[in-house]
């Protein structure tokens, strides 16, 4: 489709057009949706291992291309190569692991022969394809959030709508059309570029089976009630806690915590937000912190040596500057940035902030990492689950019994010991409670959500016995 409105991405560090995307209307809404439903069944008959080996070819041509995409990440968004080429990496795997997983695709045979009326009787269960899956994907991780839906709705077999990110069209598109290089069938991805009234149009389809967004918690809310009672799987915010105990290697952490609380300038879900330390640390872990930042790169996305580049654009920027100054004015320590120049956001280390400051109790979603103090461990627990939010938490300590206790208590998806909160593996369960969201991303999971239970009842056919 080549006519009609376009949109222009306009590159947050470059200052310039980097990108352009013709924004969907609202025939091509509906023709796509036609379009997905009436291909449904020509996906759903393709072999497993079919769709196995497509997506593992895919695997491979992402690889062969990752100096392209990651170069379209750094013009779009900003994010510095090493951190783009990491992505790619993780889309590749993202790919491999959906391969794997649709070779698992299968049922079981019940029991029911442990029931009286069951006796006689057989019954066997396999996954269905869902049908037509809508994936809404943000701009953080524009081309592997992208990889977890996409591979996962087509290793179930369904058809699949993308809606990318506005800030993020080309990446996205040029993801789709390596899979299709790949030989996905073109029945099973269209990709439809435009802004939250052209997802609300598709979250309310009839035509729809389940929807499937990553993005923050305002957005997720409208996109649960446009969708009514669809089958809706949310990742949204978090404000991930990392808690540093006096046992703790604090010049490690801290490194750790410099490295993943400002790679793409602090804009993921689970990056390093409230960092508590042992109030007998407390100074340690803030100076050793400030130093590691300090001898960060920041700048050019394109520059191989780049550590921290821009913000999705000036206005998230500012937004962030803005919330470290609060929290100065409120009695905190800015022991080191504060500042921007233009979208780049200079990473910031706020030290003792008050627990009403934003910069603790709304996800910044941004360069900046506060650190406080705490003194006893439950209670340090407690302050962190005061929070609305329960995506994935970090511990560092070599206690047995904190970990443990840290993972019984603690009202979040995940727990990583001894690293931070910034941390996943993309072939194990990733998702939140609260405002974090419904469901589990990783391929294994998110087959389950895109896949429906059928059941065969053969009656007067048994493989138990009759007696």
């Amino acid at each position: 489709m080549t006519s009609g409105d376009h949109a222009d991405r306009m590159g947050p560090y470059l200052r310039h057009v980097v990108s352009r995307a013709r924004t969907a209307r609202p025939d091509d809404i509906t023709t796509a949706l036609t379009y997905a439903r009436r291909a449904a069944g020509r996906v759903a008959r393709l072999a497993p291992a079919t769709r196995a080996d497509i997506l593992e070819r895919a695997a491979a041509t992402v690889t062969a291309q990752g100096d392209r995409l990651a170069g379209l990440l750094a013009l779009e968004l900003g994010k510095p190569l090493k951190d783009g080429r990491g992505e790619v990496l993780r889309v590749a795997d993202t790919l491999s692991v959906a391969a794997a997983e649709a070779r698992m695709i299968g049922g079981e045979v019940l029991p029911v022969a442990g029931w009286g009326r069951g006796v006689g009787n057989t019954a066997i269960t396999r996954r269905a394809p869902a049908g037509p899956v809508l994936a809404i994907t943000p701009f953080n991780a524009p081309a592997n959030l992208l990889a977890h839906k996409l591979a996962a709705s087509f290793a179930a077999g369904n058809t699949t709508i993308v809606k990318p990110p506005p800030q993020a069209p080309a990446v996205s598109t040029v993801l789709v059309e390596l899979l299709l290089e790949a030989g996905m069938p073109v029945e099973a991805v269209q990709i439809l570029h435009g802004g939250g009234d052209v997802g609300a149009r598709l979250c309310a389809a009839p035509e729809i089976a389940v929807v499937s967004f990553t993005g923050g918690v305002t957005a997720g809310h409208a996109v649960a009630h446009a969708a009514g009672p669809k089958r809706v799987m949310l990742e949204l915010g978090g404000n991930a806690a990392t808690i540093v105990c006096e046992d703790a290697d604090v010049p490690a952490a801290a490194r750790l915590c410099a490295r993943t609380g400002y790679s793409n300038s602090g804009q993921s879900c689970i990056s390093v937000q409230r960092v508590y330390v042992q109030r007998g640390r407390f100074e340690e872990f803030a100076d050793a912190l400030t130093a590691e930042v300090k001898a960060l790169v920041v700048g050019d996305p394109l520059d191989p040596g780049t550590d921290v580049g821009s913000m999705v654009d000036d206005d998230a920027a500012e937004r962030v500057v803005r919330w470290s100054a609060e929290a100065a004015g409120q009695g905190a320590r800015v022991t080191i940035g504060g500042t921007r120049e233009g979208a780049v956001m200079a990473p910031t280390v706020v030290a003792a902030p008050p627990a009403e400051a934003r910069v603790v109790r709304e996800e910044v979603f941004g360069a900046l990492v506060a650190v406080l103090p705490y003194d006893d461990f439950g209670e340090v627990l407690d302050e962190c689950n005061r929070s609305p939010y329960g995506l994935q938490a970090g511990l560092f300590t070599h206690d047995v019994r904190r970990i443990v206790t840290a993972w019984r208590e603690l009202e979040v998806g995940g727990l990583v010991v001894n690293g931070s909160s910034n941390f996943r593996l993309d072939h194990v369960p990733f998702g939140g409670v609260k405002d974090s969201g419904i469901g589990r991303e990783s391929p294994r999971w998110m087959i389950e959500d895109f896949t429906v239970t059928k059941t065969l009842l053969l009656k007067g056919l048994t493989i138990w016995g009759d007696e």
